[in-house]
């Protein structure tokens, strides 16, 4: 009986320290606001290959579409309930509209995924690409603040 009392204290302490110790919604913000900064980056000399201001590059591609398909599983869960407030340019719609939201995350990833397995040379690179980064526009349009 002491052992069980002793276990069930040192869970609910346990839970207490990890419930007080969850990232703040800053934390949270600062977090996405890193990993979509990495897609802006990955992204920029994408788009200069795809306008042909910048030599096609394979390994680059691949790797902007490698970071989409792995941060599009993580990002949905970095938009939680109450953090969107503060330095965020991201809108309430998220949060009234969280289904669509994640869905577009996952559209991201899928289409990411698929253009990976495809694109093997610069004609299917400029042939799938346009269709992967459209998804980032819709959320744009949608979940972001326009600046």
């Amino acid at each position: 009986m002491v052992r069980r009392l002793t276990a069930a204290l040192a869970a609910g302490i346990i839970t207490a320290i990890v419930a007080t110790s969850a990232p703040a919604g800053a934390d949270v913000i600062k977090e996405r606001q890193a990993l979509l900064k990495q897609f802006g980056d990955a992204t920029k000399p994408i788009g200069g290959m795809l306008r042909g201001s910048v030599p096609f590059d394979l390994a680059q591609v691949q790797a902007a579409l490698d970071l989409y398909v792995t941060d599009a599983k993580v990002l949905p869960t970095l938009f939680p309930a109450g953090s969107g407030t503060g330095d965020t340019e991201a809108l309430p719609a998220i949060w009234t509209n969280k289904a669509d939201f994640d869905a577009r995350f996952a559209k991201l990833g899928t289409d990411a995924a698929a253009a990976r397995a495809a694109i093997t040379d610069e004609a299917r690179f400029k042939a799938s690409f346009p269709g992967v980064v459209r998804n980032c526009g819709g959320c744009h349009d949608n979940y972001r603040q326009k600046n």
